[in-house]
This record gives structure tokens, sequence and C-alpha cells, in this order.
């Protein structure tokens, strides 16, 4: 239909000109009773946050997403231009996307007036009618409704009284399209104010003009909890006017956490194909994101945004990726050891409270790492705080032996393969402790090997030192002694 030139041939053509919150409706029952997906690409929210939008567009509602930084609220409205009609007919030369059926703009008025059936027409493809505006306390009425334009009264030779020398703003501008104010708090109150009118009676006034728009658009605001508080707050009466309030969430299961970091993290394809990432390392990357959001060093009304397990992903194999490369090596499997390669993604992404603020970012990334191998560790071997003396076999005792008859493994950071799978070899009782309990063997087993030793450094089996480009395992009790005896020889200087 968008090869038609004129309002006469449209006309002709049989097609019916709807209002936006209709057409979006109609198009949504159709995708709906198809079984397409009308959200392409949003994980987790498929019982939750995507049925309350599907209400809201099937009721006619404007919407405001609530919710924490990183829930996918600006993806979801984005997504909302796949319910407009491919292409949609406006009046040739207008500014306000002027309906050839009910055009509101003086300039569509008056070309429908004089030239009828005539009167040419464009078509606009539905990626054009999508407006999006990041809220800011600079944002002024006229950069959203309009203002009169001064450069514009001398061109035309104009005075300030013509209606023609209006400049108009973001919101007339998205007539028939969907409009998107992010971070709405952020909008001063005057100007939220400015809103009012459009939202309830659907037109707006500028400056002085009696002029009336009745604009037709879809508006869809998200904001933050935090902001309320924060930066801003969002005016109840504003708030009154918004029909549906949808609260986001963060993904509550690591399994949907692991899909939605698969499909964001931005890999190279040589890094796809050359660094592989045990399922065991991905678990305990999305569980280093759950333990942020429940640690007291950590802002909960911050949030702790799904992007952490995104950029903390691309840092991991990154690491792994060098590690690589300086060893010249072809492929590789990615380590506990190169989580150290992913403190960066996480103290640049969480919120400290005083007492994180005390402890250090450095610290704090650290201590949720270790966390998180703890839960791993406790998920695949026994809790070696619970063992009961005579009841069974200490499932660690050749590991504990081998650390106590003097021995010590370091794990450097950038090893090759070769060299990590020997220092790993080189631990008695190390590999039949995975074999037995996990059932694994070959390549896989050294990652769950790995995971054993850390786990024991949790538990005060072993003593694990951080170097600057290794981890140092000993004996617990020898490193004690060895600082016994340091303090011995300041005594008897």
């Amino acid at each position: 239909m968008n090869h038609l030139k004129t309002l006469g041939e449209l006309k002709a053509s049989g097609y019916q000109s709807r209002p936006l919150k209709e057409e979006l409706r109609d198009n949504l029952i159709k995708k709906l009773q198809k079984g397409e997906q009308v959200f392409d690409g949003v994980i987790g929210f498929d019982d939750t946050v995507l049925p309350d939008i599907e209400r809201a567009i099937l009721s006619r509602h404007n919407i405001l997403l609530l919710g924490l930084r990183g829930q996918a609220k600006t993806r979801i409205a984005r997504l909302l231009i796949n319910l407009l009609d491919e292409y949609m007919p406006i009046i040739a030369g207008s500014e306000l996307n002027d309906d050839p059926f009910h055009p509101i703009s003086r300039h569509g008025i008056e070309l429908v007036n004089e030239k009828g059936g005539d009167t040419p027409i464009e078509w606009v493809h539905r990626s054009e009618r999508y407006v999006e505006k990041l809220a800011t306390p600079d944002v002024s009425v006229a950069d959203l409704i309009g203002d009169v334009d001064p450069i514009k009264a001398a061109t035309l030779k104009l005075p300030y009284s013509d209606e023609r020398v209006l400049h108009f703003g973001l919101v007339p501008r998205s007539h028939r399209s969907i409009f998107v104010i992010n971070e709405l708090p952020d909008l001063q109150p005057r100007i939220q104010v400015s809103l009012f009118n459009i939202l309830q009676e659907g037109d707006i006034q500028i400056r002085g003009f009696k002029l009336r728009l009745p604009l037709d658009i879809q508006f869809v605001f998200t904001a933050n909890p935090e902001d309320y508080t924060n930066r801003g707050s969002i005016i109840t009466p504003l708030k009154d006017r918004i029909e549906s309030q949808i609260l986001t969430h963060y993904p509550k299961t690591i399994e949907i956490s692991r899909k939605i970091t698969k499909q964001e993290a931005n890999l190279a394809e040589a890094q796809s194909q050359s660094v592989k990432v045990p399922d065991l390392l991905e678990i305990l990357l999305e569980q280093i994101v759950f333990e942020a959001r429940d640690s007291e060093l950590i802002d909960e009304k911050s949030g702790v945004s799904a992007r952490l397990s995104i950029s903390a992903m691309e840092n991991l194999v990154s690491t792994s990726e060098r590690r690589m490369l300086i060893n010249k090596e072809k492929k590789t499997v990615s380590r506990i050891t190169d989580f150290w390669g992913v403190v960066p993604a996480i103290t640049g992404k969480v919120e400290l409270v005083y007492e994180g603020e005390q402890e250090g970012p450095y610290f704090v990334a650290i201590n949720l790492i270790n966390s998180a191998v703890k839960k791993a560790f406790l998920d695949h071997f026994p809790n070696p705080d619970k063992l009961k003396k005579g009841e069974e076999k200490d499932p660690y005792g050749t590991i504990r032996a081998w650390f106590s008859g003097g021995n010590t493994l370091d794990l450097l950071n950038d090893a090759s393969d070769k060299e990590f799978r020997k220092s790993m070899d080189e631990v008695a009782g190390l590999r039949k402790l995975v074999e037995s309990h996990l059932n694994l063997k070959g390549e896989e087993a050294y990652t769950y090997m790995e995971l054993v030793l850390h786990g024991l450094a949790e538990f005060n089996v072993v003593n694990k030192e951080v170097l600057e480009s290794s981890f140092s395992f000993r004996d617990l009790l020898a490193n004690m002694l060895d600082d016994d005896l340091f303090d011995d020889d300041e005594f008897d200087d």
C-alpha cells in the first residue's frame, strides 16, 4: 500500500486510519492469537512483567515501568515498535506526522483544503515512529512542548502572534508515535506539569497561543524507585494520570541469568572459538551477582544491574584469552584464577554503603567472588566443618596430609594449560576426590579440582594467599608457625 502517492488514492484503496493505541491493541491481538513472540530477547519476564504490559496495551493505557537499573526497561519500550503497522501515511512535508484524514497542523489543514484528493502523501516506517528522551534536570518546556522561534519569525516576516512562528518540541513531533521518557523523576516538577494536559485531555498548549493540538501518542515512562528519594520524584498528579504502573525485577534464578548473559555478552568470534567457559564457571559468575544483591556492603536500593554479569563474562573470557596469547596457545579453558580479571567489572557496577566504602571496592569484589566459590563448593562437595569424627572417613584427609607435609601449590595467573594441569596433578588426593564424588575424568576434572582448593581455603582447611600474579596454597598450621617464627625473630632483635 505504501506505493500510494495522494490522498485520493489512499481513500480509493479503502485505507482506514486508527488512533495509535487502537493500532497497538489490534496488532497485539493478532500476535497473541497467532502465538507470536511480542518481546523477543526479553528473558525472565514471561510470567510477570510482559503479561502486565500486554494487559496495559489492550487497555490502551500509558505505561510507567518502575524498577532498579539493569532490568530491561528501555529494551521493552523499544520493542513496542513491533506492534506498530509497518508503514503509516502522512501528509507530505508535515513536521507533525499529520494523518491525511485528520490533519492537526496548519500546514496539513491548509494543504488538504487547497488540493483535496491531490494532497501528496508520504509513508513513514515504524522505526521512525519511536522517540526517546532521557530526562535530565536541564530539560525545558520548550524542549518537550515547544516555544516561539524568533529566527522563524524573522525569516517568514511574521509577527509573534502568528502560530506559524512556533517551534514544536519533541512531544508534538511524536504525534502518532511511541514517546519514551527515561528516568522520569529527573524531570523538574514544573516540567512534569507540562505533561498533564497531553496525558489527560490529549492536547497541548504552547505559550499564550489559543492553538490546541489533539495529539495521539503512546507514552512510556521509566523510573528507578530510588530516584524518588535520591534526586527527585514523580509528582502525584502526573503519576495519577499514567494508567498502568508495572514493576520490573531482576532474574529470579541462576539459569535465567545465564541465558541473559549469553545473549548479551559481546564476545568476538575468535574468543568464542578459542576460549571455553565451563558450566561451573558460568554458574559461579552469576552467583557473584546474586551474592552482590544480598550483600550488606552494597546498597540494595540502588540495585545490581544485569550489566555486571555481562561485563564480568566479557572480562573473564578476555582474561583467559590474554593468558592463551601470552603462552602461544590456540585454545584454552577458563579457570577460577581467571576471576582476578573480573574484579574491575564488579567494582564499577555496585554502589557501596558506608561499611562497604570503609572496606574498599576491591575487598568487596574479592569477598563476593569468595562467597560465590564457597557456595559452588558446597553444591558439589561435603562441608568440611560438618564432618563428624569417627562416623565417616575425611574425604579431604589425603589433601590435608599433602599440605601438612610442607608442600606448597602456586597457581600463576598466566600459567600455560600444561603448567596449570601439572600443578594440579601434584596435589595428592585431589583428582581422586573429584573423580569419586563427581565421576569426572579428563580435562573437565581440572575445573573442579581447582574449585576444591579454593573451597577448602574458604573453610580454612588450607591457607590461600592472593599475590599480584598468583594464588599460593599451603598448610594453614605451617603458615601460623611461620608467623610465630617471624614474631620471635623480631623479639630477639
